[in-house]
């Protein structure tokens, strides 16, 4: 699934070094209701940072993995929306559509290769490295997990990997647990999963990795929703003209 402190540590403790220990100035903060962010304790961030050698081979493979996944599978799904090209070379939308699932999965199984290995090529933060953090992760990738399946289950393959794409259109909304309590449960989920798959480890950079993967969903969601949307406002028009 899902050694020392990186090199840019020194220049990160100079920079704290630099500041003297006093606070910044208050007017730098005017602009955001005077907010003094001088009194923050930026040497805890320093520090929590210090832990990730974001130039480690292994992280930035990570993070490769983690953006390009998502990426992959739009661009292929808008372009065999558009082209059907797949169907054509499998035969049929489905087979099509179950052969694209079993690449996501690949690429999966990949990523979370990927975000497990660069979790242990880094050292862990010792105010994680204890039973309650354990067991708090523990929980979190049981229900990341709980949405993860209960949404392959209610979706079914073709739901969960792209069908509509292929024109393989499900009957109506699924409103059944857990789209009943979230949207996008299986984004959120797999997110869940790997946020507790950190906090298992202590891991800082799992952490880091878990932030990417939030924000790579993030912007999946922006792309595929109103696409998604369209295609079923599409299927909706063409029933009305019959």
């Amino acid at each position: 699934m899902a050694g020392g402190p990186g090199p840019g540590e020194g220049r990160r403790a100079a920079a704290v070094a630099a500041g003297g220990g006093r606070p910044f100035p208050r007017e730098c903060c005017e602009g955001l209701g005077g907010l003094e962010y001088g009194q923050v304790d930026v040497t805890a961030m320093a520090r929590l940072f210090g832990y990730v050698d974001v130039t480690d081979s292994g992280f930035i493979a990570a993070v490769l993995s983690i953006a390009f996944n998502p990426f992959f599978w739009n661009v292929v799904a808008r372009w065999e929306h558009k082209t059907r090209a797949l169907s054509r070379v499998f035969g049929s939308p489905h087979a099509a559509c179950y052969c694209l699932g079993a690449v996501i999965l690949t690429l999966n199984c990949v990523r979370s290769h990927c975000f497990t290995e660069a979790m242990k090529s880094q050292p862990k933060l010792e105010g994680l490295d204890c039973h309650w953090a354990y067991y708090s992760g523990l929980a979190i990738l049981a229900v990341g997990i709980l949405f993860v399946i209960s949404s392959f289950l209610a979706l079914g393959f073709t739901g969960t990997f792209l069908g509509d794409y292929f024109g393989i259109l499900m009957e109506a909304k699924v409103t059944s647990f857990p789209f009943s309590i979230l949207d996008n449960p299986m984004y959120w989920g797999s997110t869940a999963v790997y946020l507790g798959w950190s906090l298992m480890h202590a891991s800082p950079a799992g952490l880091l990795l878990t932030a990417v993967v939030a924000i790579s969903y993030t912007i999946a969601m922006l792309y595929e929703g109103p696409f998604t949307e369209e295609i079923y406002r599409q299927k909706q028009k063409g029933v009305k003209n019959k």
